[in-house]
């Protein structure tokens, strides 16, 4: 007995029906797009799960939030000291 009560000269006979059927060059084709899909299938998993991790790590956006606005705080801060100089001298 073989898988699930099929013995292998049973599945030796869908093999070679399958084979007559779809021929090799087809059948590789075939073998060839489905490992592609698993492994885009695969990265795109691995890729979700590197941003659900950024995504749900409350520091790393804390610390992203606080260097963004140290940028965009330390050039208003520049031209809001430059601004009080000028009405100091007129």
């Amino acid at each position: 007995m073989g898988v699930g009560g099929i013995g292998i000269w049973q599945l030796l006979i869908i093999l070679l029906i399958v084979v007559l059927l779809f021929g090799t060059k087809r059948l590789k084709s075939i073998g060839s797009d489905l490992g592609n899909a698993v492994k885009g299938f695969r990265s795109a998993m691995t890729d979700a799960d590197k941003g659900a991790d950024d995504e749900a790590d409350p520091k790393r956006l804390d610390a992203a939030k606080s260097e963004q606005a140290s940028d965009s705080s330390g050039s208003t801060s520049d031209a809001a000291s430059s601004k009080p100089a000028d009405k100091t001298k007129v």
